[in-house]
């Protein structure tokens, strides 16, 4: 060997740990900025927390609590598989979509004079037969939300307008956690922060003395229904609410904390 390539070959060893090196922090920082944050943390919401436990290699971090009533169930499901993930989460945007139909009962059934009891036993059911629709190409989803709704309830139907009462107290907060998401299961599907303003966390605000018109800041914890209660003294006048506000309101569920809205 000449001296010429005793020099090379140090230098090429050095240069081959060099690039290893490197690769091995490109990949560390690819994965570091492939993790995927939400801007508010779902373990910071009881009722989130309940149900899912931080899973690291879960697509958006976290995964159903194999111990839960409501999401046990699914804790089964290979929840890092981005393409099973993908098609969960656009079935339950569908789902959820179908709030408006929801609003819809609400506004017909306001409109024919019922009152907020009938409405709510309305909505509640409505609900029910939604969700049981949107597992009508999965039988086997079908099966552990009836198994999940067995272990909550007692039963495969999902909560009824009288454990709803029972729970809540009344026909209006009843009616209002009839139209809210379950918060564990939208974190499992990155949904968390979209449908954050509908989970009523901190919703329990301070009486206030409301003017007869003006403006109203979005809290965190608000729905249409709980504002419109608060200004109109009425929740079922959400949607008076809401076509005051169209420009500003792309869907009813959807209101965001800090907005400022007409009424």
């Amino acid at each position: 060997m000449t001296n010429t390539q005793k020099r090379i070959r140090p230098k090429m060893k050095a240069s081959a740990a060099f690039l290893m090196a490197l690769l091995m922090l490109l990949t560390l920082t690819s994965t570091v900025q492939a993790t995927f944050k939400y801007e508010h943390d779902p373990m910071q919401n009881p009722n989130a927390a309940r149900d899912i436990i931080v899973d690291e290699n879960a697509v958006y971090g976290y995964s159903p609590n194999p111990d839960s009533p409501r999401l046990g169930a699914f804790a089964s499901h290979d929840w890092s598989n981005a393409d099973i993930v993908a098609k969960a989460r656009e079935e339950r945007i569908e789902y959820l979509n179908k709030d408006a139909e929801l609003y819809s009962i609400i506004q017909q059934m306001t409109n024919e004079g019922k009152d907020t009891e009938a409405i709510t036993r309305a909505v509640s059911k409505r609900r029910n037969e939604i969700r049981v629709e949107s597992y009508r190409d999965n039988p086997e989803g079908l099966i552990s939300m009836k198994k999940s709704n067995l272990e909550a309830y007692g039963h495969e139907d999902g909560p009824t307008p009288d454990e709803l009462y029972e729970k809540y107290g009344s026909w209006e907060i009843a009616l209002e956690k009839v139209l809210t998401t379950n918060p564990g299961m939208d974190a499992c599907l990155g949904l968390y922060d979209i449908y954050y303003p509908t989970y009523r966390i901190n919703a329990e605000q301070p009486s206030v003395q409301i003017p007869e018109s003006g403006e109203y800041e979005v809290k965190t914890g608000d729905s249409l229904f709980r504002i419109a209660a608060q200004v109109y003294r009425d929740g079922r006048k959400w949607r008076e609410l809401y076509e005051k506000n169209r420009d500003r309101i792309k869907h009813p569920a959807l209101i965001y904390r800090g907005q400022m809205l007409r009424y």
